[in-house]
Formats: C-alpha cells, structure tokens, sequence
C-alpha cells in the first residue's frame, strides 16, 4: 500500500487508532513506572491528554484545521509530565501544518521536526532517555531519507524503527532505568500512538474503548428556564446522519446544496462528509426542521440538543457569584478529605483535587483562574508532576498575573501558606514570603512498596515498609517508624531544623501519631511536632521539616 497524501479526515482516523493501541498498552505502560509507589499513570496521562484532544477536535477535511482543534484539546486535557510533553509535540505538529489542507513526505517530515523542537523548549530541563530523544533521533536519523516520492506508510515505518532503537538505549540514558530494567514509559507510549496510527494506514482498525469522560460536571439547572424566561439563544443541534439507499430516501444528496438549506434554520454550521455518514453541528431555533429535513437523506447515528438559553443563564449566574475582588487569591492541588480541608482553612480560593495520583490537567487550572477575581493569583500544585500541567495553564490562559509556585509535596505547599501575611497590601511581597516558605524544606514519604525494586544500593520487596527523602528512597524495611526515622538521620540540617509537620494518610490508626510522637520528640527534643488527619491516598504519612 502506498498513500502519498493525508487529509484531515484520514488523520482523524489515523489518531483515533493511535489512542486505541496506546488504550491495548496502558496497564504496560504503567507499569514501567521506575518507583515501587503505586502512582505509576504514565499510561493513563497519554490516554487521557490524547483522548481529551479526540473529543475536542472538529472534524474537517483540512489536515491543518483538524490538527488545530486537535491540539487545543490536548493542550487544555494535558496531564502529568507526559501527557504535558506529548500535548507540546503535537502543538508543534499542528503549528508546522495549520496551512496544509494534506500532509505529504515533506510536510510530514516537518511536522514531526516542529514537534519534538516544541517539545523540548516547553521543558525547562529536557532530560535525554525520555519521550523527547525519541521523538527527535526517530526523525533526525531519517529527515534525508525522505522524498517527495516517499509514501506516508514508508516515513512512519522508518520513525517507529528509528524510536524502537532509542527506546531500548533509554536505560543508557537515565541510570535510574538501568537499574529498575525498565524502558522510559513515556517514550514507549509515544511509540505505541504511531503504531496505531501506522496501523490505520495497512487497514488495520482497531476498535478503542470508549474515550474517558471528563470530570463529571454539576447537573443543569434547570430553574434557571421556566414559564418567565426568554428564549432567544436556541439549541446546539449535533447529529450523524447515515444516509440510506432506501427508496424512501432522498439519493441527490450534495454537501453545498445541504448546507445552503441549513442556513436557512441557524448558524454556527458545520457539516462534515465521510463516505455516506454526514456529520452535523447548527445552532437552531427550529430543531424539528433541521431534524424533518435531514431525514429525507437517511437516519440518525447519534442525536444530541442542548438549550443554549440554560447554558447561558447559568454562565451569567456564575458570575454573578463570582468571588469578590482581592489583591491576591491562592489556588491549591491536594488529595484527601483532611487536605482538602486545611488548605482551605489555611486561605487558599480554590482547592482542586488532584485525585488518587495528583495529575490535574491544565483544563482545571484555567478553570480555577477564571473562578477568581484577583489582582494576583498564586498556585500551588503540590507535586512534580503537576507543575508542567500548571505553566501550561498559564500560558493558555495568556494570563500575566499568574505565578506558579513549584512546590512538590503538600509538605511545601502547607509552609508556603504558613509563610503569607494576608493582612499585607504588598503582593509582591507577599508571593515572596510564600515562595521562600518552600525553601529547605525537607520531605518525607512513607508508604508501602508496591512491587519489587532495586537501585544503587537500595532493594525492597513487594509489600516493605519504604520512606522517600523529596523522590528518593533512602529506607526499607519492616518497621514503619523506623523507615521514617532512618529517612530523617540522613537530612543533613537536621539538628538545625525547628518544625515537623505530619499529614496522617487515609486509612491509618489514630493511635499511631502517639507512637510516632514519643519515638521522635525522644530524638529530637527541641523540634515541634504537628499531627494533621490528612487523609491523603497512597502515602501513610507525608512530613514536612523546616
């Protein structure tokens, strides 16, 4: 097979496919995950930063208009590192090609130059042996390879190879992987997205599970339309109409001809053709009509209405209870019910739950911006893995009165929030002491491992009790306390160190903050301890140390 040029509709099927075999591979990928903290969602970000682009995008026979919207939609579903990296690579491609109504070899080739080259400059510190050397040595090793006569299948099976190989140099690259005997799960991911797509090209269409919804949102008000409202703004009207061959139907279908008709009842059209499938969107005062005169053609696949006059009464009563003016509003990511909680008491706006594995994508965080109204907004977010996700967020937002405070634990942020001085009238001043109160404060994770793991000179096994020092395990063993005081001899300061701060995980006896107190104020007797429920998952304990 041999296919010289792409559309938008081809490539559409292309990713879909993508998403279905990265979909097949997602538990694999998670697995990869290099720590024996069950946090591993290397699989699901990619799954769900791409999905959220699928269900963004607008069908278009214009490869550059679908890789737009297409990218939009990731953009704004990214989700932890990974899914941040593979939303910039794919911003690249779309910006190369926002003018190609097909991709040839030629724009096919820039397109993944532009990509991996977005990729990189959105990362602050690119590490090699990650999804970024993948992308840039699959299309550095073969850019000369490719002719105007090269078929797309051709330049894809020579990426793939060329990724295959970096893949399996990754653990070279990063020691961290050589050591758990693991490739880069991000870096596998990303190959497995071209895969599928490659497959869709051979004929090879895999049916993908369906798209992962987002977050649920609140139900419709719908007191806010009753026997006194005006109705002005119509109803958003989607439809796949499967157009039969049935005498009883219309067989003088024509594109133009339809959409010149449907002009005739709203606006906002967009109509796109695949084979004998036509895929609608209008907005209509007259649904009924649009609905009689489509079904002169065929039936309908899928059928979906939506009062826009609801829609549009509930966004004027949001802003309407929209938070009052202030100088400064704090924005925060934290897992559990106690968390949740304490920041809130703490003064933070907006608190988001970042769920089970604290990955909030950037969609979230525009959200949030957008619920406040302040001079300046701070955020928090509380884990690595969210930082990127959240200078994402501010970018998209093209907000400039946005700083991103890195703080990587709760730890952090719980200091930092300690630190601000709300009665103050200088902001700026204010953003400085919260970001000094994330300086030199230690962290400590307890947990259990949850598979068996070796590196340097550190091994546990399935179900040991292990401590962390910021990322890194320093403790193994049976003993939980123990992990945690081995965990804190090793800090270098420690005996200059004033306060301890310890965040109880969900599921943990109370009894064993008294256990825990009386081991370490015998340690360290001029230190302060405080005991908060946190209720966090996956981590026992989370300690901050200042």
């Amino acid at each position: 097979m041999s296919t010289r040029r792409i559309n938008g509709i081809h490539l559409e099927k292309m990713v879909k496919n993508g998403l279905a075999v990265l979909q097949q591979h997602e538990d694999e990928v998670n697995r990869l995950n290099v720590f024996p903290v069950p946090d591993g969602d290397t699989g699901t970000n990619m799954v769900l930063t791409l999905g959220n682009g699928i269900r963004y995008a607008k069908s278009s026979e214009d490869a550059g208009a679908y890789l737009r919207s297409l990218s939009d939609g990731m953009l704004l579903g990214a989700r932890g590192n990974s899914g941040v990296i593979l939303s910039q690579f794919f911003k690249g491609f779309a910006v190369e090609l926002t003018r190609s109504p097909l991709i040839g070899p030629g724009e096919l080739r820039n397109g993944l130059i532009r990509g991996y080259r977005c990729a990189y400059d959105a990362v602050v510190h690119p590490v090699e042996g990650t999804i970024l050397s993948v992308a840039r040595e699959g299309i550095e090793h073969i850019r000369t390879q490719i002719t105007r006569n090269s078929s797309i299948e051709s330049i894809l099976s020579m990426y793939i190879a060329e990724m295959r190989k970096t893949l399996s140099f990754t653990p070279e690259m990063l020691s961290v992987l050589k050591e758990a005997g693991v490739v880069d799960s991000g870096a596998y991911g990303f190959i497995l997205i071209f895969e599928g797509m490659l497959k869709c090209l051979y004929g090879e269409v895999i049916d993908p599970k369906e798209l992962p919804l987002p977050q649920a949102q609140p139900p419709v008000d719908l007191s806010l339309f009753n026997e006194n409202s005006e109705f002005s703004d119509g109803y958003c009207t989607e439809f796949i109409l499967q157009r039969l061959v049935n005498s009883k139907y219309r067989q003088d279908f024509n594109k133009d001809d339809f959409i010149a008709e449907l002009r005739f009842y709203g606006n906002s059209i967009a109509v796109v053709v695949d084979g004998t499938r036509v895929k609608v969107h209008i907005h209509t005062l007259y649904p009924a009509k649009v609905i009689a005169f489509a079904q002169q053609y065929g039936e309908f696949l899928t059928f979906k209405m939506d009062n826009m006059q609801v829609q549009h009464n509930e966004r004027d009563l949001i802003v309407e209870k929209k938070q009052e003016h202030k100088p400064l509003a704090v924005i925060a990511v934290v897992n559990g019910e106690g968390l949740h909680t304490l920041f809130s008491n703490l003064g933070c706006d907006i608190v988001i739950d970042g769920g089970t594995t604290m990955n909030t994508s950037s969609a979230e965080f525009v959200e949030a911006f957008s619920q406040v109204d302040a001079d300046a907004i701070v955020v928090l977010p509380n884990n690595p893995n969210i930082i990127l996700a959240a200078n994402q967020a501010v970018e998209l937002s093209k907000r400039k009165n946005v700083t991103v405070i890195e703080s990587r634990s709760v730890a952090q942020g719980y200091f930092a929030m300690a630190m601000d001085i709300p009665d103050s009238d200088d902001t700026a001043f204010r953003i400085s002491q919260m970001q000094s109160g994330i300086a030199d404060i230690a962290t400590i994770s307890q947990t259990v491992a949850s598979r068996d793991y070796s590196f340097h000179e550190i091994s546990c096994r399935k179900g040991d009790e292990i401590a962390l020092l910021d990322s890194e395990i320093v403790s193994v063993g049976s003993d939980y306390a123990k992990t945690i005081l081995d965990t804190m001899a090793v800090i270098e300061d420690i005996d200059d160190k004033e306060t301890c701060v310890l965040f109880r995980g969900i599921g943990v006896p109370e009894e064993r903050e008294e256990e825990l107190y009386e081991l370490l104020s015998a340690k360290y007797p001029m230190m302060d301890f405080e005991f908060i429920d946190g209720k966090q998952e996956i981590y026992h304990w989370i300690i901050g140390i200042a």
